[in-house]
């Protein structure tokens, strides 16, 4: 770690588990200066417990402005001046199931955390990572890139996430805020099982049609846990220190086995990968 570095400052939005705790104990070890995003003072002292004095915790709820603005001012009195080296972008909800049966307030809650969250945090901090020569690092997904059955608003909200970035990017090059995407695959996360567990607790409420209809598909989620491998979120916080401090960030970084076979499921002819698709569904309709 360089002098240099440890003397710059980061922003990670949803940082209490998972992906973005990795990123924030990750960084805070390295000497970077931490301001990480949890929800309540519960998970700022259980954070503070396991990482650097590098590492502040901060009330930040991506879906309320006041919040928002009120976490910029904190890290701008914090930096006083010196502007920030990055923002990840991190924190995100899952939402899946049919979509015939998936209620809109549920997309739209998808949406306002996976995708509007990001924006607003951006927009506030933006200012910041102009006068601290700062980047920005957005956690999407394999969903991003190309979207499965049953996952569909998740992955919407992750191509919206996806699209925003390349605009940003051209839009923000003037001031040489580089602006880099990082797409896992499956992580082993509390996320991940916190997912299964929604997604468990939705299948109870569903009418006895959908039952009906999709039963077959109910439960895949599980399978499919324990036929992939889960990469553990060091693996992507890794990728977020290279897309934040390397001289050459790349513009996206696939990261897990499952990420690594999207180019090929790319460039398969779309009516092929669907017929693929299904194959691997259970038998439902």
């Amino acid at each position: 770690m360089t002098e240099e570095r440890s003397a710059r400052a980061v922003v990670i939005t949803g940082a209490s588990s998972g992906i973005g705790k990795a990123c924030a104990l990750r960084l805070g070890e390295a000497g970077v200066r931490v301001f990480a995003g949890v929800r309540s003072e519960e998970d700022g002292t259980s954070l503070r417990r396991e990482a650097s004095d590098r590492l502040t915790p901060i009330l930040l709820d991506v879906t309320v402005p006041e919040s928002i603005e009120a976490a910029r001012k904190t890290v701008a009195a914090a930096v006083d001046g010196g502007g920030l080296a990055g923002l990840v972008n991190n924190a995100g909800i899952y939402c899946g199931g049919p979509l015939e049966f998936t209620p809109l307030e549920e997309i739209r809650e998808e949406f306002d955390v996976n995708f509007f969250g990001a924006i607003a945090v951006t927009q506030a901090f933006v200012p910041l990572l102009r006068s601290g020569s700062g980047r920005i690092v957005n956690i999407s997904s394999v969903s991003g890139v190309f979207a499965l059955p049953f996952l569909g608003p998740y992955a919407a909200s992750k191509f919206a996430l996806e699209a925003i970035s390349d605009s940003w990017r051209v839009e923000l090059r003037p001031w040489g805020i580089r602006v880099a995407v990082v797409e896992p695959g499956v992580v082993e996360t509390p996320f991940l099982e916190k997912s299964l567990a929604i997604l468990r607790e939705k299948r109870e409420k569903l009418p006895k049609e959908a039952h009906e209809l999709y039963g077959p598909i109910f439960g895949l989620s599980e399978r499919l846990k324990h036929k992939h491998h889960a990469i553990p979120a060091e693996r992507v916080a890794k990728a977020v220190e290279h897309a934040l401090f390397s001289r050459r960030p790349k513009l996206r970084y696939l990261v897990g086995a499952e990420a690594k076979s999207v180019p090929v499921f790319r460039a398969m002819p779309a009516r092929f990968r669907d017929w693929v698709i299904a194959k691997h569904l259970p038998k439902y309709g």
